[in-house]
């Protein structure tokens, strides 16, 4: 996670924070040798015992912030069956299965046990892991309220807590579960909360549970990342499938989300009818489509991921540069959150918005909120200035999404109803038939 130093390059090293030589070097092994800002800022205080609150974007570091911090401390230390000593808390099964990922070798080097919980897998191997014991467990809220509810697993000896994107746990309505799993850990214990924003709901988390915490800011905003940029293009709603088709035809990955669950899945079956390498990621998903799906996007096996918001978390793919809204998102908070997909950890990125006329308000609004100064383009597909912008190019050749610009309801248009096609668009798509037809004849 930590690939490039941090921009200031005046970091110190990890063995200044007071992390032990085996897991400096471990760690050293994996390319993780300078700190990022929030780890510098937080790893001291966290070591020494103190609850900390930090606010970082994402894809700052935030996950090694705490998980170093953690696992140093309790090192050495033994966990009974069904009682973790450490808990990390999230909101998502993507987000649980990137912090699990990121912290397995450093407990394998300190040989301490991690276990994950969280819907959508198998309970029976969750219980199964905790029965063994394990010395830290990540979960998501709902999960471990099951595991609680059925005895296999208590708090009671839990010394450290995480609360991981915290603002999004109170979104998703989990603040009843989180509090209630917080008054059964250890009054006496560490609490380490990190989140993207610090809002009314989070406020009472910290208010509620830590005590007299250390606060640590080091990104005001996701969208004030100077290596991200932000474009809306405006554009004709009967040109928004054309317009969003060619943008993930272009070479190289994009991350694209809409609305709805239903959209995404009949925008990503066209895409494919397309030629277009495209996978839905929703949580209409089983978890081990969903994970083989990310996957499959990490390794290049497909380059458009087609997502909802409830996706936007749990994705952390490096050197991802474009992420485009086809759908604007509803508020502030879910843009930054979208965006903050792309641009981590030093890297460069664009957020494209899309936006048609009766859209322009409300993303004008959403923008100001978010603290964005977006560059405005007004643009219409197949044009240079959208291919300037974002690298579209046309689906491939001969296939059933090269014959432009044809309705899709699940894009701008009204629930239920077929769009109703341009005459332009008419024109357009009889031309490209014609076209095809005749490529057909001569190649006989």
């Amino acid at each position: 996670m930590n690939a490039k130093p941090s921009a200031s390059g005046l970091s110190p090293s990890f063995e200044a924070l007071g992390l032990p030589p085996e897991l400096t070097e471990a760690m050293a092994g994996l390319g993780v040798t300078e700190p990022f800002p929030i780890q510098a800022a937080t790893l001291p205080d966290a070591l020494a015992g103190r609850d900390v609150l930090g606010r970082a974007r994402t894809g700052s570091g935030k996950t090694l912030a705490f998980g170093l911090a953690l696992l140093v401390r309790l090192a050495g230390l033994r966990a009974e069956p069904k009682r973790p000593l450490a808990l990390v808390l999230v909101p998502t099964r993507e987000l649980a299965q990137q912090v699990s990922d990121a912290l397995t070798p450093y407990a394998q080097t300190l040989k301490m046990r991690l276990a994950t919980a969280v819907g959508g897998l198998s309970i029976n191997r969750q219980q199964a892991a905790l029965r063994a014991g394990a010395e830290v467990l990540v979960a998501t809220p709902g999960r471990l309220t099951d595991l609680v509810s059925r005895r296999d697993c208590h708090l009671d000896q839990v010394r450290i807590t995480v609360l991981d994107e915290a603002d999004q746990m109170c979104d998703l309505g989990f603040l009843p579960q989180v509090t209630e799993l917080l008054d059964q850990v250890r009054p006496d214990g560490q609490r380490l909360l990190f989140s993207a924003t610090l809002d009314r709901n989070v406020d009472q988390l910290v208010r509620g549970y830590l005590h007299d915490p250390v606060t640590a800011s080091v990104d005001p905003a996701a969208g004030s990342v100077a290596t991200m940029e932000h474009h809306v293009l405006n554009i004709h709603p009967a040109d928004k499938y054309a317009t969003a088709t060619e943008i993930a035809a272009r070479d190289g990955r994009v991350l694209m989300f809409l609305d709805t669950k239903a959209g995404v899945d009949q925008f990503t079956r066209h895409l494919r009818a397309s030629g277009v390498r495209a996978a839905a990621l929703h949580s209409g998903k089983s978890q081990p489509q969903r994970t083989h799906t990310l996957g499959q996007f990490k390794d290049g096996e497909i380059t458009v991921l087609v997502a909802t918001n409830v996706a936007a978390r749990g994705i952390h793919i490096d050197t991802l540069d474009l992420v485009v809204n086809v759908d604007p998102p509803d508020d502030a908070k879910d843009y930054l959150h979208r965006g903050g997909r792309t641009a981590r950890a030093g890297e460069s990125g664009r957020v494209v918005t899309l936006v048609t006329p009766g859209q322009r308000r409300d993303v004008n609004r959403m923008m100001s909120e978010a603290g964005i100064r977006p560059t405005v383009t007004q643009v219409r597909s197949g044009e240079a200035k959208l291919t300037d912008i974002t690298g579209a190019k046309r689906p491939p050749a001969g296939t059933s999404g090269s014959t432009g610009n044809i309705p899709f309801r699940g894009l701008g248009a009204r629930t239920g109803r077929p769009a109703k096609e341009s005459r332009k668009a008419a024109e357009a798509r009889k031309v490209a038939e014609a076209r095809a037809a005749a490529r057909v004849r001569k190649g006989r």
